[in-house]
C-alpha cells in the first residue's frame, strides 16, 4: 500500500514551517536590540529576564525540532521529494548562518563609556566567515561527489557540529535573557566556551569532508 496524500505531503510542510519560523526568528532578533539604555557605571545590567531573546530562544527550538523529524519522517514513509532534497538543506543552513550572522550584528554590540565595545553574543564576524565558508564548502563537495556517483551523505563529524549548532544558539539567547553576562561572570564565560567550541567543532567537520572528499575522488581517478 502506497503512501497517503497526507503522508506526502507532511515532511514537505514540515521543512516549508521551518523556514516560516526562521523567518519570524529573524524578525525577532534583527529589531530586539540589547538594552544599552539600563547601562550604569560601565556594568552590563539589563531587568531580567529580556523576553526577547528567550521567544527567539524558543523558535530556534521549534524549527531545530522540524528538522529532527520531517526527514525521519519522508524516509520512514518512503516519501523522499526533491523539494524535500532541495528545501530541507536550504532551510538547515538558512536557519544556522542566518543566525550566527544576526548574533554577530549591531544589535548585540554595546557600547561601554571609556572601553572597548563589547558583543554580547560572543560571536564575531571572523566566526561567522569561517562558518559560511564551512558550509560553502561541504556543500561544493557534496555536489560533485552526488554528481560522480559518490555516496556523501552527513558523518559524525557533520552530525556533530549541527547538534553543536543548533544547542549553542538556543543556549547563547537563553544566557542572555536570564543572566549577567559582563566580563568574569559565569554567564560570559559558558558563552565564549560555548562559541568557540562550536568554532572548532565545525572547522574539524570541514578538515573531515575535505580528507572525505579527496579519499573518494582520488579513489574514483582513472590510474
Amino acid at each position: 500500500m502506497g503512501a497517503s496524500v497526507w503522508q506526502r505531503r507532511i515532511p514537505n510542510l514540515l521543512t516549508a514551517l521551518r523556514l516560516v519560523i526562521a523567518t519570524a526568528f529573524f524578525v525577532l532578533l534583527y529589531v530586539w536590540t540589547y538594552p544599552t539604555h539600563k547601562l550604569e557605571d560601565n556594568s552590563i545590567s539589563p531587568l531580567r529576564p529580556l523576553w526577547g531573546y528567550l521567544i527567539a530562544a524558543a523558535l530556534f527550538g521549534l524549527a531545530a525540532v522540524t528538522d529532527a523529524i520531517d526527514g525521519p519522517l519522508a524516509r520512514r514513509w518512503k516519501v523522499v521529494s526533491k523539494f524535500g532534497r532541495v528545501m530541507d538543506p536550504f532551510a538547515d543552513k538558512i536557519l544556522v548562518v542566518g543566525a550566527f550572522v544576526l548574533l554577530a550584528g549591531p544589535a548585540f554590540g554595546v557600547e561601554r563609556p571609556g572601553r572597548e565595545p563589547f558583543q554580547v553574543s560572543g560571536v564575531h564576524s571572523w566566526m561567522v566567515l569561517l562558518i559560511l565558508a564551512r558550509e560553502l564548502l561541504v556543500t561544493s563537495i557534496r555536489a560533485i561527489a552526488e554528481e560522480s556517483g559518490i555516496d556523501f551523505s552527513a558523518d559524525w563529524s557533520g552530525k556533530a557540529k549541527m547538534i553543536m549548532q543548533a544547542t549553542v544558539i538556543p543556549a547563547i539567547l537563553v544566557l542572555l535573557g536570564i543572566t549577567e553576562i559582563h566580563h568574569g561572570t559565569w554567564g560570559r564565560w559558558t558563552i565564549d566556551l560555548a562559541v568557540y567550541a562550536t568554532v572548532f567543532v565545525t572547522l574539524l567537520s570541514a578538515i573531515t569532508y575535505v580528507r572525505r572528499g579527496w579519499q573518494a575522488f582520488a579513489a574514483d581517478m582513472p590510474r
